[in-house]
Parts: structure tokens; C-alpha cells; sequence
């Protein structure tokens, strides 16, 4: 079993994994300064340090006072608008910050690193499905700085012998009975589409009706959230092979705005409002992997990531969330 050191752990994503890791029977320490986490949502059984990761000061007792042998880093910031309009935090958050703390890394020794990236490296694909040796264009700063940390990345593992997996996953979805999507502002399709059929909300926005798609709304690649900890939890198999490798998380299947917006109709048994509005800048029309690589190499295939299961999931964790019976993790 290994002793993993997990930045973000307090998100959505990152609790998630943290609580999968714990079911494997690894030991689990989170890092987190909170500024989108919640601490709650750190699973009993995490260590649980406040701390900021580009922080020398902050981290210098925990890495003295413990040993880990992988680091999984989930820390970022992530609402692709605001890295449209307000390009500059992303980058000192998840670029500057990021390489600060690979050099704390680095001077505690920890070679084996697994990244959480994005499918926004690619921008808008070329080719669909994509493929992980596809170009990377990013169409807006989120997807680039995710880039910049992965090619940092490229050079360290090259540089110190690190073994580095890097995860591009497309869209995280669902929930699981204690975990589940909550962000402030909340701009993610299905956490919104929930907001309306729970009467929070008016209307929910379509941004753009007249992309080259089949019904002109965007498709995307939806992945429930437990399948996506599951991949990070086998890029530890990797873990002893200097040098880096990417993958996708994707299902190879692509579902619209509007499929999104019927299918949450279904489960839901309650009408949504729909408003279209102008496409918001940075969003490609499609976006769906090829999870080849990923099933060949480490072996995984999406369990829970059927639209039903998603949809459903994260209704049935969003009404618990209405009856103070669950908390959220952003």
C-alpha cells in the first residue's frame, strides 16, 4: 500500500479519489488551502493539512514530519469563463504555484507524480474521437495552463528520473452518496440543470445553438467521478517507470446540450426551462476521447459513466443536499 500526499483533496474530484484510496487501503494526506474546498469533504481517514501548495513555509513541517511515495495533484483553478476573462490568476495559480510546488517535491525526494489535466489541452480537436497524441491548441487560458504544468512535467521526469502520469479527463459528473459538484458561481451543465429542476433556478442557459453539431449545441464526453478516481488510482501501477505518460479518461461518447437537458427532464420527472443565449468565447463544438490507451495500458473501462447513472446520481445526492443530509465538494 502506498502513503499518497493529495493537493486538492478537498474538491470535488480530489475527495472523491481520496475516498477510493482509502478503500484500497492506501494512507491518504490531503493538501488544501480551502479557497473552493470544503473541509468536510475530506473523507475520515485523510490527514488533513491547511496549507496553500506553493507555500515553502506552510509545507516544510509536513514533508519534514512525513514520507510519501506519490503525490497526486488535483489543485487548480478551473471555471473555464473566468480563465477567459481574467487570464492572470490562472496562470500564477496553476502554472507558478504549480511549478513551486514540484521544487517542494523535488527537495522532498517523491518521484512519482500523477497530474490532473484536462481534455482542454486539445482546444478545439482536429479529430474525433481524440487521441492522446492529437495537437494541443487550448482555446482558452484554463486549458493552457494545464498544458505548461504537463510539459513542466515532461522535463522533470527527464531531468530527476520522476515518473509522471498525466490524466485528461473529459467533463466529471455524478456523484456519490456523500460527494457531489457545488461551485460558486456554478457553471457545469448538469449541477445547473439540477438547479432548475429543484425550482433554484429560472431557466437554465444553452450557450449557442448553431455549432456544427447534430442539433447545433455543444457534445461533450461525460465521465462519472468515481471512474475517474479509479483511473488516477491505477496510474499507480506506472508508478515505478521512469518518464511520462498521458491518457484520456473518456467514455468515446459524445452527448449534446440538449441530450444533456432531455436526459435530465427524464430523471428528474420535472420540466426545465431552456433560454438560449450567444456562445460563450473559448468553447470548442465538440469534445469526446478515445479511451484506447488508457484500457490497453492500465486496463480501466467506465463502470458508472452511463448518462442514466450520472444524471441520476447526482440527483439523488443533489436531494439529499436539499435535506441537510449530505455536504458538498466543490
Amino acid at each position: 500500500m502506498a502513503s499518497v500526499l493529495v493537493t486538492g483533496g478537498a474538491g470535488y474530484v480530489g475527495s472523491v479519489c481520496c475516498s477510493e484510496l482509502l478503500r484500497a487501503g492506501h494512507f491518504v494526506t490531503v493538501v488544501d488551502d480551502l479557497s473552493t474546498g470544503f473541509r468536510e469533504a475530506v473523507p475520515p481517514g485523510a490527514v488533513f493539512f491547511h496549507a496553500n501548495i506553493a507555500s515553502a513555509h506552510g509545507l516544510r513541517p509536513l514533508f519534514s514530519q512525513s514520507q510519501f511515495d506519490a503525490v497526486f495533484h488535483f489543485a487548480a483553478k478551473a471555471l473555464i469563463p473566468e480563465s477567459v476573462s481574467n487570464p492572470g490568476i490562472f496562470f500564477q495559480q496553476n502554472v507558478a504555484d504549480g511549478i513551486a510546488f514540484l521544487e517542494l517535491v523535488r527537495s522532498a525526494g517523491i518521484r512519482k507524480f500523477v497530474f490532473s489535466s484536462s481534455a482542454a489541452v486539445y482546444g478545439a480537436p482536429g479529430r474525433i474521437p481524440i487521441r492522446e497524441e492529437d495537437t494541443k491548441n487550448p482555446s482558452n487560458s484554463y486549458g493552457e495552463t494545464k498544458l505548461m504544468l504537463e510539459r513542466a512535467l515532461h522535463w522533470y521526469a527527464s531531468a530527476y528520473g520522476w515518473s509522471v502520469v498525466a490524466m485528461r479527463y473529459f467533463n466529471a459528473a455524478g456523484a456519490t452518496d456523500i460527494a457531489g459538484e457545488r461551485h460558486d458561481p456554478e457553471t457545469h451543465i448538469i449541477p445547473l440543470l439540477l438547479q432548475t429542476a429543484g425550482c433554484e433556478r429560472e431557466f437554465f442557459t444553452i450557450y449557442g445553438d448553431d455549432y456544427d453539431t447534430p442539433d447545433g449545441t455543444c457534445v461533450r464526453d461525460y465521465v462519472h467521478v468515481l471512474d475517474i478516481a479509479q483511473a488516477h488510482i491505477r496510474a499507480l501501477d506506472l508508478a515505478d517507470q521512469p518518464g511520462m505518460q498521458s491518457f484520456n479518461i473518456g467514455t468515446g461518447t459524445g452527448y449534446s446540450v440538449r441530450q444533456i437537458c432531455d436526459a435530465v427532464t427524464a430523471a428528474t420527472g420535472r420540466t426545465v426551462r431552456i433560454r438560449i443565449a450567444q456562445r460563450r468565447p473559448g468553447d470548442p463544438p465538440v469534445l469526446c476521447a478515445s479511451p484506447c490507451l488508457i484500457q490497453a495500458v492500465l486496463g480501466w473501462k467506465p463502470e458508472h459513466s452511463s448518462l442514466e447513472e450520472i444524471i441520476s446520481s447526482a440527483w439523488e445526492w443533489k436531494q439529499k443536499q436539499l435535506g441537510g443530509l449530505a455536504f458538498a465538494a466543490d
